[in-house]
């Protein structure tokens, strides 16, 4: 029952709560695939045609968390929604995991359905995974846009609340497995926890290598401090940065309309370099 609890605060900390519709995105049998890929199985769905857009979702969550986007988005883009590795429906139960493994899974995944590039929307943990593609696989990424993320693995990079609530759910974890042996999903819930405490670590000094356009998209209240996601913002050559009002870290669902026409608006306009007098526009 901790456990349970446990979970449950993280879901809500995440804005991932299983409504029916999320429950939809993630588990629906008509589009929903799996593809063998580096030694585990990933879960996707699709839905829409056009240009191709993957999703990534947060640490411990799944294809659900973009209930709100999916429907909006398919309108124009082939969405491609992806359970990360350990995650969700792409069960993956070995001891290692790391942001650069998944984000040479999602390059495996396009690779796969022979997509050269696409957007790219990640929410938290889903943010630093669309980085790290960026960074490892720079033709893939056309556009990526991110929201709640973080490039350091301590209370700088995220609030001392959140930091020390994934301390604690770790401990909690490894008494767990102490008092009722490694049971795989104990373990594997372990697993996903305890990178947020170790990872990532060089990301940040890298980004000036990101080729891509990014908007780097915050809660002015976030878990993670607006100074770190403007510090991200300012490592990247073709960024823009938006801070979202009276906003936590769940800013695709609290404001779901806002943050899927600013997205989208980013993803159809040209990038556009400001500097001279046109900071006066």
């Amino acid at each position: 029952m901790r456990i349970y609890n446990i979970l449950t605060v993280l879901l809500l900390l995440c804005g991932l709560t299983l409504t029916a519709s999320a429950q939809k995105y993630g588990s629906n049998a008509a589009v929903g695939k799996y593809v063998k890929i580096r030694g585990f199985k990933m879960y996707y769905e699709t839905y829409g045609s056009g240009k191709p857009l993957l999703m990534v979702h947060g640490n411990g969550g799944s294809i659900g968390s973009f209930e709100n986007q999916i429907p909006y988005f398919a309108k124009n883009y082939k969405v491609i929604a992806v359970d990360s590795r350990a995650q969700g429906k792409s069960t993956d139960l070995s001891d290692s995991l790391s942001y650069d493994m998944m984000a040479d899974d999602l390059n495996a995944l396009l690779d796969t359905l022979q997509i050269k590039d696409c957007y790219v929307v990640g929410w938290s943990d889903g943010g630093i995974n669309g980085l790290a593609l960026s960074l490892r696989h720079p033709d893939k990424v056309a556009k990526l846009a991110i929201t709640g993320a973080n490039l350091r693995p301590d209370t700088t990079t995220l609030h001392p609340f959140v930091y020390n609530l994934i301390a604690k759910t770790d401990k909690d974890y490894s008494d767990s497995i102490k008092r009722f042996g490694a049971k795989p999903l104990l373990k594997n819930a372990r697993k996903v926890n305890h990178m947020m405490l170790v990872e990532p670590k060089t990301i940040l000094a890298d980004l000036h290598k990101v080729q891509c356009p990014v908007l780097v998209i915050g809660g002015d209240h976030d878990a993670i401090p607006t100074r770190h996601t403007i510090e991200i913002a300012q490592h990247i050559p073709l960024s823009y940065l938006w801070i979202i009002p009276n906003s936590g870290h769940s800013t695709l669902v609290n404001y779901k309309d806002q943050f899927n026409n600013v997205v989208e608006h980013f993803f159809k306009t040209p990038y556009r370099p400001i500097s001279g007098e046109d900071r006066f526009n």
